[in-house]
Parts: C-alpha cells; sequence; structure tokens
C-alpha cells in the first residue's frame, strides 16, 4: 500500500440551507475546480450527503487545495476537513472504494476538526492533520499549530476581505484585485495590512512546502 495525503472534507450547516440545490451545484463546482487545478493522485469525489474525499501527493498540496475549496465555498457554505498522511488501497475502481490506515485517520482528523468547533477557545478550527500511526509524515503538532493559527485569522475576515486573500492566492496584482472590486488600491493595501491577509498567504506558501 502506497502512501498519500487523505482528505475528507464535510459540509458545515448546509441541510439548514432553504437552497439545498444551490449548495451542491457550487460544491460540485469547486471540487471539479480543484481537481483540473491541482490534479490529486485521487480526484475529488462527492460521497454520501454532504462529504467528499481525495488524495494528493503531499500533505502540502492536500492543505493549499482543501483551503482553496474553503475560500471557494465560503460565500455559500462552510466547510471542515481532515487531513492524513497514510498507507491507502484500492478494494474496487467501478464504483471506486478505497480502504487503509490514511483514510481511517483522515476520518479520526475530521472528528478532531468538529470536537474543537464544539470548544470555545477554538471554534474557529476547520481543518485537523493527524497522520496514520507508524506512517511518518510531517509533525502533526506543528502543522496543526499553523493550521490553527490560519484558521483564526481567516475566521475574521469579510466577504471583501476573502475576495482578497482569493486574489492574492491566484498571485493578482493589488491594483487588479481593487479593479475587479471596484475599491481603491489603497483599500486594498489597508485590508491586507489590518486582516492579516498577508499572514495568511505567507502560511499558505509555507504550509504548501509541507512533504
Amino acid at each position: 500500500m502506497a502512501s498519500v495525503a487523505t482528505v475528507i472534507g464535510d459540509l458545515v450547516g448546509s441541510r439548514t440551507k432553504a437552497d439545498r440545490a444551490k449548495v451542491h451545484a457550487v460544491f460540485a463546482e469547486a471540487v471539479e475546480e480543484i481537481n483540473e487545478r491541482w490534479q490529486p493522485i485521487t480526484p475529488l469525489r462527492i460521497t454520501v450527503g454532504d462529504e467528499y474525499q481525495g488524495a494528493f501527493g503531499t500533505v502540502g498540496a492536500a492543505i493549499q487545495a482543501t483551503f482553496r475549496l474553503r475560500i471557494a465555498l465560503e460565500p455559500v457554505v462552510g466547510v471542515r476537513h481532515g487531513i492524513s498522511w497514510g498507507a491507502t488501497r484500492v478494494l474496487s475502481d467501478d464504483p471506486r472504494v478505497e480502504d487503509g490506515p490514511g483514510w481511517w485517520s483522515a476520518r479520526a482528523a475530521i472528528e478532531a476538526a468538529e470536537n474543537a468547533e464544539n470548544k470555545a477557545a477554538s471554534r474557529s478550527v476547520r481543518t485537523w492533520y493527524q497522520p496514520a500511526e507508524d506512517a511518518g509524515g510531517p509533525d502533526p503538532a506543528a502543522v496543526n499549530a499553523a493550521l490553527v493559527s490560519r484558521d483564526e485569522l481567516f475566521s475574521r475576515l469579510d466577504r471583501s476581505s476573502v475576495s482578497v486573500l482569493s486574489g492574492m492566492l491566484s498571485a493578482m496584482p493589488q491594483k487588479a484585485i481593487a479593479a475587479e472590486l471596484d475599491i481603491t488600491p489603497s483599500a486594498v493595501s489597508q485590508r491586507v495590512r489590518r486582516d492579516g491577509i498577508a499572514v495568511i498567504v505567507r502560511a499558505d506558501e509555507l504550509l504548501g512546502g509541507v512533504r
């Protein structure tokens, strides 16, 4: 069995949305865009209910891709993620069924993220990393420290600042972001400094290098 970075995602509060069809359509489109851009080893696929899963070559790629999916869904619905590093195996190709410690630990990771949301001190946590036992991989304490900090900063952004962040993660110049949002370049710069957007972008860069 080969080790990969497994991902399990789950929409937050989607069952309370009046237009469930719209939520699913946005969800499916975002998943398709991530697959096209990031080319995961196991393409992301929506499974039962409001869950999805997939696998990447590195933990860093999984972290970056899931963050962009979260940003894409932010105007419509929240999402939490469990990320792991561990061995997987294919039990069936049609329909696709996989098994192994990597998936079991990803399930444990998303449950940890959900449990963290129920604690007053860590309700902003939406992503957790937990490698499979004896699988090696990045240090979970270091990775989760970065994820907790990133998620806290992201939780404080309003919709306009999320749009600024999305543009910066796409390497758009601040003038282009300002034009797209119909605000001044100065207003973009103020948001970048005031809301910690530059910190989030730098954290994303560093996390992307995690193997």
